[in-house]
């Protein structure tokens, strides 16, 4: 199966994406949410995917982290929720908020995705409530934890999403900054370095 793709960003519309691997070019079925993560045509990326075989149809649904695939498979295994639902729940929430929805039964929350009625999203926070502390969750982009909020390297994040960089690219860029300063790294010291890192 394929689990993963790097290759070129050929092709976007508004649920998928074409990922040029290597002049093959993949058609892959995307979130909102990993759209916006995948950068721009013609930008190396890489998504985590998962094969939805059916008696009539297969097709490759892509994500920016392989933690949202982890609850997209999730989200697929509750009763009446089918790919197009599930990746219109993770186009609406994050996989954090999914994760705190689901474990504070919140079903207002999931039932803020298109096309999910309150019945759908109360068996979904039913279903996934004992399951939602043991998934990882990707808040940032792949691989990058979310800073927590106030801290430096969330403003310093922030500072860099204000001057036009994408988040998964800020969040990435501040992370690998914060990995050469250190954790006792000061907010203007962190976004001169991220900056360095994210235009470079």
């Amino acid at each position: 199966m394929i689990a993963k793709l790097s290759g070129r960003l050929d092709e976007t519309g508004t649920d998928w994406a074409v990922i040029d691997v290597q002049g093959v070019g993949y058609l892959v079925h995307c979130s909102a949410r990993t759209l916006s993560a995948l950068g721009e045509v013609g930008e190396a990326c890489t998504v985590y995917t998962d094969l939805q075989v059916s008696e009539n149809d297969m097709r490759l649904i892509g994500f920016a982290s392989g933690a949202e695939r982890d609850w997209f498979r999730l989200l697929n295994a509750v009763q009446g929720v089918g790919s197009k639902m599930a990746l219109a729940v993770l186009s609406a929430l994050s996989t954090e908020e999914l994760q705190k929805a689901c474990a504070q039964g919140d079903t207002a929350m999931v039932a803020r995705a298109k096309g999910v009625g309150p019945k759908v999203a109360g068996r979904i926070v039913n279903e996934l409530k004992d399951k939602a502390g043991g998934l990882p969750t990707a808040p940032g982009s792949p691989g990058i934890a979310a800073a927590p909020a106030g801290s430096a390297s969330a403003d310093a994040v922030s500072a860099l999403e204000n001057l036009g960089f994408k988040p998964a690219v800020a969040a990435k860029a501040v992370a690998e900054a914060q990995g050469e300063l250190g954790e006792d790294a000061g907010e203007s010291a962190l976004i001169r370095l991220a900056l360095k890192k994210a235009s470079g």
